[in-house]
């Protein structure tokens, strides 16, 4: 028997790979399937079935994809509707692999079908626990996004079936079986993930809140409920194409891979409603860009910040990145269902550059500037993080203007002030310029090395640090 993680860092997702006597299963893949085949492949075995362990937000499964290229059949848990082939499993049916064996337990709270999967190995042992977005390490799923999707249900109904699965369903397995949940640290299905990705249950009885067996539903209810925010605008977009079903990965590759001149990137983002897009590292922009790019660099957290940051995922987009990386970009934006890429810069930047049309460029100065020109007066400082880390910790007297609510925080905004704008690191304050910067706002200063770079300034006087109780 063969169990395998595989984590994608940009998204905190986990996928799985189960493989025993030369049959494979795949739990909730990623859009881009290929990589799942040619292991199988690798390993002379054939993907047997697709499991879902509910319908994702954060992401595009590549169920539907996976399952049109091996024949394995889409496997949900109960009260699963979906709009293509698929198999609605009941609570506790059995499924084999090889000599192991898999079994659905339904465990509705996170959504109404959520489901983890039980594996058994080939002695009878419950040794593994696909516990999907139901059990995290160190906290549970969020529930309030099935609301967004189904209105009669509340995110106190959710929380409340969530609290009967985990007592009922997870609880009563044994302490060694090891959890292997859908995502860690940095999504947004859960409030305060830890950075691990696996753990043994009976360890998780001990640290996790959520399991702790004195909690009664009411108090259970209000811990989970507490701290939460509206999560991101594409997340209820992308229940639907995973509900609904989707492009096939190679069909958006290829509308996507047209490489354009110069003058045909122009022409196109003349000609159409198209959103530039630029993946480049946030200081190679800042110094130089095509007029009125949205800057949301590759290597950062890039897909949740395009599904923050574009509310339509049937946007059409044209692409900057650096050179080679095409593809991988364009893969990315599928992954959070914006299949929509109509064209690249060929040659990237350098080739506008060259071309002699006009460029645009956003200032970035370092702390020790930043503590010159606010002393002198010459603007205010603007803290882009998430409400929660400048509760933690901020500049004293300095306003937080989330990235997250852009268009609320754009509000907080005068045009005719200067503003010197950091987020934690300066990944997500060059997001925040570039977007204002090509909505008119034109007096916005990044500061490069963000709050990280304050601090260790130590020229700023800074709020006492304060833990926080959620990472939203």
């Amino acid at each position: 028997m063969k169990v395998e993680q595989i984590y994608t860092g940009c998204l905190a997702q986990g996928a799985y790979y189960i493989e025993s006597n030369g049959e494979a299963a795949i739990i909730d893949p990623l859009r881009e399937v290929q990589p799942y085949i040619e292991k199988a492949e690798r390993n002379g075995a054939k993907i047997k079935y697709v499991f879902e362990t509910h319908f994702h937000a954060d992401f595009v499964s590549g169920h539907i994809d996976l399952s049109a290229k091996t024949g394995a059949p889409i496997v949900y848990g109960p009260n699963a509707a979906c709009a293509f082939d698929c198999i609605s499993a009941t609570d506790g049916q059995e499924f084999k692999l090889g000599n192991v064996t898999i079994r659905v337990i339904h465990t509705p709270g996170h959504t109404m079908e959520s489901t983890c999967f039980l594996l058994i190995d080939e002695n009878g042992k419950e040794t593994s626990l696909f516990s999907g977005d139901t059990l995290f390490i160190g906290d549970v799923g969020r529930p309030d996004l099935a609301q967004k999707v189904i209105a009669e249900l509340t995110q106190d109904m959710l929380a409340g079936h969530l609290y009967d699965s985990l007592r009922n369903k997870i609880m009563p397995l044994a302490d060694d079986i090891i959890v292997y949940p859908a995502h860690g640290a940095g999504s947004a299905c859960g409030k305060n993930m830890s950075k691990e990705t696996t753990d043994t249950l009976g360890n998780q009885k001990k640290v996790n809140y959520a399991l702790n067996p004195a909690l009664t539903k009411e108090e259970f209810k209000k811990e989970v409920l507490t701290g939460l925010v509206a999560p991101p605008a594409y997340f209820p977009l992308n229940v639907l194409m995973n509900i609904q079903g989707y492009d096939s990965i190679d069909k958006v590759l290829e509308r996507g891979q047209h490489a354009l001149s110069p003058e045909g990137f122009e022409a196109a983002a003349n000609e159409t409603s198209a959103l530039i897009l630029d993946t480049r590292d946030p200081q190679t922009f800042a110094a130089g860009f095509v007029p009125n790019s949205i800057n949301i660099g590759i290597d950062g957290s890039f897909a949740p910040w395009v599904g923050a940051m574009i509310p339509d995922i049937k946007q059409e987009i044209l692409l900057v990145t650096d050179e080679g990386r095409e593809e991988e970009v364009i893969t990315r934006l599928a992954r959070v269902g914006y299949d929509f890429t109509i064209g690249y810069l060929k040659g990237g930047f350098a080739s506008w550059k060259a071309s002699g049309l006009e460029i645009d460029s956003i200032e970035s100065i370092d702390a020790a500037e930043l503590l010159k020109r606010v002393n002198a007066g010459a603007g205010e400082i603007l803290d882009v993080r998430k409400n929660s880390e400048y509760l933690s910790e901020h500049v004293i007297d300095v306003e937080n203007a989330p990235l997250d609510f852009i268009n609320d925080s754009m509000l907080k905004i005068n045009k005719d002030k200067t503003y010197f704008v950091h987020c934690a690191s300066g990944y997500r304050s060059m997001i925040f310029n570039s977007t204002l910067r090509a909505r008119g706002f034109d007096n916005l200063i990044d500061v490069k090395g963000g709050f990280k770079a304050i601090k260790e300034s130590e020229k700023f006087q800074l709020t006492e640090y304060v833990c926080p109780s959620t990472l939203l």
